[in-house]
């Protein structure tokens, strides 16, 4: 799998478009909303929207490519970043300078996306981070090692997104 770097360019972007406004999603969340949208897609369709490489970190999975791509989209003036104290600590919030082109993204890549954002942005970044901790294949990998897309099959029911039984 080659990592498909626009077309993570704008998932990104979308996921940033459709948070931007909640005060909690700064770039703990969105990465995790990153790897929920990749490994979901991947248990049920057996290929990954992105094809980015994930990375155990102490504060759950992280894009490999993540601190690359922002940058690039701030110089492209794609994005604007703001840091702002949020409980004790400080948020790194995302800002779309413009509307992203959707056309790479495909309908059915869209929902599952749309079903991560809706499921997990609330959450803040303790909560998400925490809850990755549960996914399968944070827990198989050792730190600071690649995750598996493989072991989305061996998820617990409460990260389980496939049907099995039919």
């Amino acid at each position: 799998m080659e990592f498909n770097k626009e077309k993570f360019k704008t998932v990104l972007s979308y996921i940033i478009n459709r948070c931007e406004n909640k005060k909690n999603v700064g770039k703990t969340v969105i990465c995790k909303l990153l790897y929920f949208s990749d490994f979901n897609y991947y248990e049920k369709y057996e290929t990954s929207i992105t094809n980015e490489t994930y990375i155990k970190y102490e504060r759950g999975p992280y894009p490999d490519h993540i601190d690359e791509i922002l940058e690039e989209m701030v110089e492209e003036k794609l994005i604007i970043i703001n840091k702002k104290p949020y409980f004790g600590t400080t948020i790194h919030k995302y800002y779309l300078q413009q509307v992203p082109d959707l056309s790479a993204i495909s309908t059915q890549e869209l929902s599952v996306i749309n079903e991560v954002i809706d499921e997990l942005s609330y959450m803040s970044a303790k909560e998400v981070s925490e809850y990755s901790h549960g996914d399968m294949p944070w827990m198989i990998a050792e730190d600071n090692e690649d995750l598996d897309y493989e072991y989305v099959f061996y998820r617990d029911p409460e990260y389980s997104v496939r049907d099995y039984e039919n």
